[in-house]
């Protein structure tokens, strides 16, 4: 793997968005406007509560790290999309571009984009509703780590969907993180769900963040056991989602669908 090729690859998005302010925008307007809503809510939800329950770090800390996990997975797919709709992945594919280092400039470039995103909801958490992320202690890292690998998990079967399908694919993309969101269990735990759905639960990285993170709120303590599973869980979704994007590509390749790319579904 070439490092010059991966950060030619970052560069190409950072001239993108250097100029275009349309493209900047929404690297922080959307996360702002949900941290702005949730955190009134919580306030709301504070004033009104007889319990001595705080909801900052609970509900706004849930939609921080689950807007971040978006953002992640957006930032893969968004980059991979602009090659898309500039009808230049053929192109690139022509140089000698390998898919590792395509997918190494792709998870780059959704990184700084993310970091941006992260940077504003912080921001606002801590200034504006006084979310302190030391309730949370040295588990945090653990997971914006979970979170980070499964978006990029997410951005890249995004990515093989539309390669493999066409870029009319692109409507599968957006509704993945709103799709999965029940299993997640982002603002209530596990045990609420049907028997049958904690099964499918446990099978999503995201849940044993959630349910973590609570547990650290509530008890102030919490197992690293379920926290390592999810970790696994969500290196293997990210391994095999590279495997799956590389065979899809040579499957475009082989096929010739690589070069009839239009604004419609391939079949």
């Amino acid at each position: 793997m070439s490092f010059r090729r991966v950060a030619a690859l970052l560069l190409r998005q950072f001239y993108l968005l250097r100029g275009s302010p349309a493209r900047v925008v929404p690297l922080f307007a959307w996360v702002a406007i949900d941290i702005v809503l949730w955190g009134f809510i919580t306030r709301y939800l504070n004033s009104v509560s007889q319990a001595r329950f705080n909801f900052v770090p609970a509900m706004l800390g849930a939609v921080l790290l689950w807007d971040f996990m978006a953002r992640v997975m957006q930032g893969i797919t968004t980059a991979f999309l602009e090659d898309v709709w500039s009808r230049n992945f053929l192109n690139l594919f022509a140089s000698p571009l390998s898919v590792s280092e395509y997918l190494g400039g792709l998870v780059l470039s959704s990184i700084a984009s993310s970091l941006i995103g992260l940077a504003v909801m912080v921001g606002l958490a801590t200034l504006v509703f006084g979310l302190s992320f030391l309730v949370y202690g040295a588990l945090l890292a653990a997971f914006l780590l979970v979170l980070f690998l499964f978006g990029i998990s997410l951005g890249i079967f995004g990515s093989a969907l539309v390669l493999r399908f066409g870029p009319a694919a692109e409507w599968f993309i957006w509704p993945i993180p709103a799709f999965i969101s029940p299993l997640a269990c982002v603002f209530y735990p596990l045990s609420v769900l049907p028997h049958w759905m904690q099964w499918l639960a446990r099978l999503i990285p995201p849940s044993y963040v959630f349910e973590g993170m609570r547990g650290v709120l509530e008890h102030h303590a919490h197992s690293l056991g379920p926290l390592a599973l999810g970790s696994a869980l969500a290196l293997l979704y990210l391994i095999l989602m590279a495997r799956a994007f590389t065979g899809v590509y040579r499957h475009a390749v082989r096929t010739g669908l690589i070069a009839r790319y239009s604004a419609e579904t391939v079949s």
